[in-house]
């Protein structure tokens, strides 16, 4: 059994190839139908979700819940599409698209948003530059380089 013994030598190891260019408009993250994730997830471009999430979700640009994606847990990007079920806040810098096939059940803080017919949301909408930021605090560590701004407490 000497096999178990011997270490690869560093021409036995694979080659890893770095696939992302490092800029944010080159990386899409995503959770999968039937993955379920525990603890909150980052992402500097767009993160697309069609499974479970509990915990919070923050991407700098965009964040897309399909029909069949949960999330138990804070949203926060510049832009937020919601096809499935959000049990949590949804804090979007720029634009906030809730589908027909989507349910929120918590507050929703934009400049912008687009409602389909058959949405549902239970919670309270805040729009506006003023009323987004006044009323909703990011959560500590988010990144002022994210299209959204930090809030020192009064």
């Amino acid at each position: 059994m000497a096999i178990f013994n011997n270490r690869p030598t560093p021409s036995d190891r694979p080659v890893v190839t770095r696939l992302d260019t490092g800029s944010s408009d080159a990386s899409m993250s995503v959770v999968g139908g039937g993955m379920r994730v525990i603890g909150d997830v980052e992402s500097n471009g767009v993160i697309k979700v069609e499974g479970f999430i509990e915990g919070s979700v923050r991407g700098a640009r965009q964040v897309l819940l399909g029909r069949t994606g949960i999330v138990h847990g804070d949203i926060y990007a510049a832009d937020v599409v919601i096809g499935g079920r959000v049990v949590g806040t949804v804090i979007a810098s720029e634009r906030v698209e809730i589908q027909g096939t989507s349910g929120i059940e918590g507050d929703i803080h934009t400049k912008s948003i687009v409602v389909h017919e058959g949405a549902m949301i239970n919670g309270t909408v805040r729009m506006g530059d003023a009323a987004t930021l006044a009323s909703a605090r990011l959560p500590a560590g988010t990144e002022q380089g994210n299209g959204m701004q930090q809030l020192d407490d009064e």
